[in-house]
């Protein structure tokens, strides 16, 4: 069985294109589309509208865009990687910032690949084809044993 992946994109245009990228690599995983980093903490930790969801069952991978209404991109990040459920869970920055801070900031905060959205779209599908093909085929992802 596939695990899913967690999309927080705030911007329906780019939920769209990396829907087509997917579907054109075909990658078998759904795709959870979350639009806020509110939710996405919620979706990953179980709460609010998300609290039916099973906690240990994590996605994949998080997609995640760094300017995200109420809580941003960063701060969901620094969430993931400071509870231990979710501390080696893969995180991909997808963002159209290229800004050299937003980049430090990314890898100080522990993600694991920052990409900056390309504004062409068959170089945006190219990139998240990308993605996909390496974290959901060809990287090995660590096993962390429940406790």
């Amino acid at each position: 069985m596939h695990k899913e992946i967690l999309l927080v994109e705030d911007n329906p245009d780019d939920v769209e294109l990396t829907r087509l990228a997917f579907d054109e690599a075909k990658i078998a995983n759904r795709l959870v589309v979350v639009g806020d980093g509110a939710e996405a903490l919620d979706y990953l930790f179980a709460r609010g509208r998300h609290s039916d969801r099973d906690q240990a069952d994590l996605p994949s991978i998080v997609l995640l865009d760094l300017n995200l209404p109420k809580i941003d991109g960063r701060e969901v990040l620094q969430a993931i990687r400071a509870n231990e459920a979710t501390r080696t869970l893969p995180v991909v920055v997808l963002t159209t910032s290229a800004e050299p801070f937003d980049v430090e900031a990314s890898y100080a905060l522990g993600v694991n690949s920052y990409i900056q959205k390309p504004v062409d779209f068959e170089q945006f599908v190219w990139a998240v084809k990308q993605v996909g093909l390496y974290w959901l085929v060809l990287n090995h992802p660590r096993h962390v044993a429940a406790t």
